[in-house]
């Protein structure tokens, strides 16, 4: 059985689209997989089972990367095919059954709304595979010892959905404190390459001796492999929310000129903290479309790190009521 996967340019939509992607890999033993993704995304999927190729789809002028993916798939035979991105492609391809996503339903989250998609409630959440050198770099780079990893995101792809650095520093403070809910902690900090500069307050707020940074200069599976490892995760609206969200630990994901009701960290240990004002009202008030200010003053510090408390204190009760 064969499947193209179609699917985002962006990250965090690559990630969130994982969820229909494990439902085929899972139920489907053998299935050998075709993914079509924007070169950011690609990355992600270079350890799902049964892997044949991956396409990345650099956007083009006039439509053109959709015409060169015509050409590379068009003489298989496909017995699934999946468009996430509701273009024509799949009708006009040789295969036996097509999934296509037509648009957004705002009233779902969207992993919700692909779960509709193929038929599947409650929706898988979503999973990024990794291999085996991808743990052991992880291994390499974090410390090995009892301190807790807090792993930190405080970046973002527009400065309007990102915390103030001097926020992230003060949150990371509380929460590494004597009696903080991850005391003396080790922090991970995460982030695009062209985000380190402007996180340069938030890590020089942390002990050289007791930070770590990944911005860029590692593949993302062996960030992957990081995040199954840390304790918490805590940073704004972005892909790699998504991506500790789905490491399965717990997350925090900072909202403001965001929805966090399509976007929220989905997981059962991945939590939403808004601004105060809601997603309408930061719009509303923002000084134009294309601002370039920061639209998350309304979320105060205490509120993310009581959020962090009350978070970590469900997981560490349930994990000890298994362990």
């Amino acid at each position: 059985m064969r499947l193209l996967f179609i699917t985002s340019n962006r990250l965090g939509d690559a990630v969130l689209s994982t969820s229909v992607l494990r439902h085929y890999v899972e139920t489907n033993p053998g299935i050998k997989v075709t993914v079509a993704c924007g070169p950011v995304a690609a990355p992600i999927f270079e350890a799902v089972p049964g892997l044949e190729r991956i396409i990345e789809m650099p956007k083009q002028k006039r439509g053109a990367h959709w015409w060169k993916l015509w050409k590379s798939v068009a003489f298989h035979w496909w017995d699934i095919i999946v468009d996430l991105r509701g273009s024509a492609t799949a009708y006009v391809l040789p295969g036996w059954k097509r999934v296509v996503l037509s648009g957004n339903d705002d009233d779902l989250h969207r992993v919700e709304q692909l779960g509709r998609l193929i038929g599947i409630d409650p929706a898988p959440e979503p999973f990024v595979w990794t291999a085996p050198e991808h743990d052991k770099r992880a291994l390499e780079l974090l410390p090995f010892d009892e301190r807790p990893l807090l792993v930190v995101g405080p970046s973002a792809n527009w400065i309007g959905k990102t915390w103030q650095p001097e926020r992230f520093a003060e949150t990371i403070g509380k929460l590494r404190s004597v009696g903080g809910v991850l005391e003396d902690a080790h922090v991970l900090l995460v982030g695009a390459p062209n985000e380190r500069d402007a996180s340069e307050p938030v890590i020089a707020s942390i002990p050289e001796n007791r930070r770590t940074e990944i911005f860029g200069n590692e593949h993302l599976l062996t960030v992957m492999a990081c995040l199954r490892r840390a304790d918490l995760y805590v940073g704004n609206d972005s892909g790699l929310m998504h991506m500790a969200a789905a490491s399965g630990k717990p997350t925090i994901g900072l909202f403001g000129p965001s929805r966090d009701e399509h976007y929220r960290p989905f997981a059962k240990w991945g939590r939403a903290v808004r601004t105060d004002w809601s997603y309408d009202k930061i719009i509303e008030n923002r000084t134009s479309r294309f601002s370039k200010e920061v639209l998350m003053d309304t979320l105060p510090v205490d509120k993310v790190v009581l959020a962090a408390e009350e978070l970590m204190a469900e997981y560490r009760m349930e994990e000890g009521t298994h362990g």
